[in-house]
């Protein structure tokens, strides 16, 4: 019989070897945390899918460099990390000032905004329109949309795909954005969804959970930005689960840009169904380490899917993607960009893996990731993988690891441009193959702006600047 830890909320089972000691903090977090639900009445289904993923995690653990998904990221500095989770803070003046001076903040759209995972209900409101569309947050969403949310949540929790981080999150995230575009409406103006972390302890936490849903032949653009203040190390967890209806047409743009202490683990979940376009783009800019999940499943004919990323990194910061696309009818296509700039003594890691299933027939698969070192010591480790059970296909994938091209730089320098214009021309123009695929053109003309700042700052092109 296994042994059992009691509390007077809950009973988890332990596990039968010796349990890591930080367990025991995240045990006596989520009695705190459930205690609090239980008194904001969420209902039972949520709380018992709360207890039964923090069982899965505990069972599990920390993901390790044993697995092989894993291999070049250690999560040894996030599990030594006290366990606390973020409380909610009132907004103050750093808040406002870094809202008003964020990426988008010139982006007109309809806006949610969280505070160490919790909704900021004292902001204005976007302005409402008339054309059905959902956007709240999870806990007031759990309760108006709960036939919806249950279905999506407990999903995740059977697939399981996300692992016992996905676990983790879904145990502790009381809040994340909720977006439900109705069938047939067309969502002019990107929905905005902003993440700021104010960690005011080390080890605080932050779990959100996202579930965006466009319905069949909607289009709508949505946006993820993740910002934060502070320099105490702490941790971002976000899953985000959507899922493109029948014919939808879909835009989904992630832009991390978290503080240098901070260290996000991220998911995003994809089911797309028949004759749906769905893009979804990740741009890693920020914290210390990041690790990005993308799990898509092609499940309908027709569909065309882009996934398409650009991590920028620096001093001895970490960037680990890991994707797969799961193929599962037939006539579907997918391509993957991934392109790398990675500066000191960065490292970045790209796992791509394409499934092809039997009776995916006349499936059309791409996958690429470039990666440009601009220092000796900067690292990138690439892993593009195709998996194919199918006869009647066009799949490629290939990765390449260098430096900025010196023919382009003799070329460019021959012109009359001086060596810094030249190198910063050349990353710039490297960059921006994974900007001008955003459809969105104000958020690609922000995003654009961004980039070529972060690129100045690069230290092989501010030295040559001097």
């Amino acid at each position: 019989m296994p042994a059992v830890c009691m509390n007077s909320i809950s009973t988890i089972p332990c596990r039968d070897d010796a349990e890591p000691p930080q367990f025991g903090a995240v045990r006596t977090a989520f009695a705190q945390f459930e205690s609090h639900a239980l008194a904001g009445g969420e209902p039972d289904w949520l709380i018992s899918l709360r207890r039964r993923e923090l069982t899965r995690f505990l069972e599990a653990g920390y993901p390790t460099r044993r697995d092989e998904d894993w291999r070049h990221t250690s999560l040894e500095a996030v599990s030594a990390l006290p366990f606390t989770i973020a409380d909610s803070a009132d907004p103050d003046d750093r808040f406002g000032q870094l809202l008003a001076g964020s990426t988008f903040s010139s982006v007109s759209g309809r806006r949610l905004v969280f505070l160490n995972g919790h909704l900021i209900t004292a902001l204005p409101r976007a302005e409402q329109s008339n054309d059905g569309v959902y956007l709240a947050g999870l806990a007031r969403a759990v309760r108006e949309k709960s036939e919806i949310l249950r279905a999506r949540l407990m999903a995740d929790s059977e697939n399981g795909s996300d692992g016992s981080l996905g676990a983790l999150n879904l145990a502790f995230a009381r809040e994340g954005a909720v977006v439900i575009v109705p069938a047939n409406t067309v969502v002019d103006e990107p929905i905005i969804l902003v993440f700021v972390s104010s960690p005011r302890i080390a080890g605080e936490r932050t779990h959100v959970r996202n579930v965006i849903v466009a319905g069949p032949n909607s289009r709508a653009t949505v946006i993820e930005h993740y910002i934060g203040l502070g320099t105490e190390p702490s941790v971002t967890s976000s899953v985000t689960e959507l899922h493109a209806g029948q014919g939808a047409v879909l835009e989904h743009l992630k832009l991390q840009d978290e503080a240098r202490s901070v260290f996000h683990l991220a998911t995003l979940q994809a089911r797309l169904e028949s004759s749906s376009n769905v893009n979804c783009h990740s741009f890693a800019l920020g914290s210390r380490l990041a690790r990005q999940n993308v799990l898509a499943t092609l499940a309908g004919e027709g569909i065309e899917a882009v996934f398409n990323g650009l991590y920028l990194g620096d001093a001895d910061r970490l960037i680990d993607h890991y994707l797969s696309v799961d193929h599962v009818a037939p006539g579907c296509t997918s391509h993957e960009f991934f392109n790398g700039v990675l500066d000191d003594k960065a490292t970045g890691v790209f796992y791509g893996r394409i499934q092809v299933r039997q009776h995916a027939q006349k499936t059309d698969a791409k996958q690429t990731n470039k990666n440009l070192l601009l220092s000796d010591d900067a690292a990138a480790h690439t892993r593009p993988q195709l998996e194919i059970y199918a006869d009647d296909v066009k799949c490629t994938h290939g990765a390449t690891i260098g430096q900025l091209d010196p023919e382009g730089l003799f070329y460019l320098r021959s012109r009359g441009l001086p060596i810094a214009t030249a190198r910063r021309m050349l990353i710039h123009a490297f960059a921006g193959e994974i900007i001008e695929r955003v459809s969105c053109r104000a958020a690609r003309d922000v995003l654009d702006r961004l980039v070529w700042e972060r690129v100045e700052r690069t230290r092989h092109v501010a030295e040559s600047n001097q």
